[in-house]
């Protein structure tokens, strides 16, 4: 693991380190630490990975959310409540069951996981087309901090350097 976030508690720079101290991304973490790439987001490879476990986890949530995935999901739980079933007649021939069925959580894709590294919560939008993409207004901001910043650097990338303009001695003057 990484503990170059130990050292900005210490007070020293490590060599080879961006210009200041960052938060990581991954909400939980936001740990304070020293980018060794003007691109880095994380303090250490553990919060790489949950941010990589995360985008999974984002990926087939916005997956169940279409029709095709709806209606895998079912025949995936159809699918298992048959295994069910045969599990259960083989294990209970002769013993008959009385009792409540348990009732299926219908899961409800009103529901849009946040765009946070690492935030798992489902928030509700008011309508299919709705634009909002966090759940609180500290995981907006806490994005809003990486992608201003990353802008600014890229806009000082993108400026021309400064040449210096030599000045061209005159011609003599023939007149």
């Amino acid at each position: 693991m990484d503990q170059s976030h130990f050292l900005w508690h210490i007070g020293q720079r490590p060599e080879g380190c961006w210009r200041r101290p960052r938060r990581c991304l991954l909400k939980g973490c936001e740990r304070l630490f020293w980018p060794r790439h003007w691109r880095a987001h994380y303090c250490s490879e553990a919060c790489r990975q949950a941010a990589r476990h995360w985008r999974c986890w984002q990926a087939s949530q916005r997956y169940r959310a279409t029709e095709n995935g709806k209606q895998r999901r079912r025949e995936q739980a159809q699918r298992r409540r048959q295994r069910l079933r045969e599990q259960q007649a083989s294990a209970d021939v002769a013993a008959s069951r009385e009792g409540q069925r348990i009732q299926a959580s219908g899961e409800d894709f009103s529901t849009r996981p946040c765009d946070r590294p690492g935030c798992y919560e489902l928030f509700s939008i008011p309508h299919e087309h709705s634009c909002k993409r966090f759940c609180s207004v500290g995981c907006r901001l806490a994005l809003r901090r990486v992608l201003d910043r990353e802008a600014r650097y890229r806009a000082r990338r993108r400026r021309p350097r400064c040449e210096r303009v030599t000045k061209r001695a005159r011609p003599p003057d023939t007149s």
